[in-house]
């Protein structure tokens, strides 16, 4: 039996890490063609390799999310090589050290302090918050204008945005990072009934928390013990554990597929329960 997904043409951006690799190959296993786009070549071309040794097709394309000329340059090559997009799937964002506290509250003693280390709200880089917003939403808002208008009049089409728990309820130390989460979900409900006539649906994956290179320090210590933060979080996530990737593929082969076709502008979390508890 053909899957729905055969000869599909999707699109991943930041497809070379953990996560969004993950995705790509359980679409590239569907029959979907796959277009990991990644900041670095190297890195997407790994992930397409492995695509394509176990029988899938894609291909690697270098790009920048935040150049335009960057994403113009793919979508060439990808129309070349595959054709127009179906489904696009903003996966490319991340954290930056300088839109972080080092603490979760701030303390009058803090003022004043002069700890090595010690980082208030009001220590915050204004550049390290610009650089998490324009990674995280103009990241999504920009790749969705040029793809999305070749996905125009299709049948099917669909964009997948990639939320977060931020989005819900702010996490401390990380204001920059839960705001573009929450601007990324309010931006999913919009552009679902900014596009609602042109058939094209766009939903967002709330993820909980994954162990991956960019938040293993964070979470966990080097002996594989976590953190005092590791604990929290897994003290409040009802399923007791952290997600694996593949955690991620039944919700987004769902949300891609025909079985979503009267569904658009939701964001689902795939957390273990943790937006459900109130830690009582």
């Amino acid at each position: 039996m053909t899957s729905e997904f055969h000869d599909k043409v999707v699109v991943i951006t930041g497809g070379g890490g953990v996560l969004c690799s993950t995705m790509a190959k359980a679409l590239a296993a569907q029959g979907a063609k796959v277009a990991i786009l990644d900041l670095k070549q190297e890195n997407a071309q790994n992930v397409a390799n492995e695509i394509n040794a176990a029988g899938g097709n894609a291909i690697g394309v270098a790009c920048n999310v935040l150049d335009v000329n960057s994403l113009n340059e793919a979508r060439a090559t990808i129309s070349e090589v595959f054709g127009s997009c179906d489904i696009l799937i903003n996966g490319a964002g991340g954290n930056h050290p300088k839109g972080t506290t080092s603490k979760n509250y701030l303390f009058p003693q803090d003022i004043e302090s002069t700890e090595e280390g010690l980082k208030t709200f009001f220590d915050l880089d204004p550049e390290g918050i610009k650089f998490v917003f324009e990674l995280n939403f103009i990241g999504s808002l920009l790749p969705t204008q040029v793809f999305a208008k070749e996905m125009v009049g299709k049948k099917n089409a669909s964009i997948i945005n990639i939320s977060s728990m931020n989005a819900f309820t702010p996490l401390t130390k990380i204001p920059a990072y839960s705001g573009a989460k929450a601007a990324i979900s309010n931006f999913t409900q919009w552009l679902a009934v900014h596009f609602s006539k042109v058939g094209i649906r766009v939903n967002a994956l709330a993820p909980g928390f994954f162990l991956t290179e960019q938040n293993r320090t964070l979470l966990t210590n080097a002996d594989g013990s976590l953190t005092e933060r590791g604990n929290t979080i897994i003290s409040h996530t009802p399923m007791g554990r952290f997600g694996a990737a593949d955690d991620l593929t039944g919700t987004l082969l769902y949300l891609c597929s025909d079985a979503s076709a009267f569904v658009t502008g939701v964001v689902i979390p795939i957390d273990g329960g943790f937006s459900a508890f109130s830690g009582v």
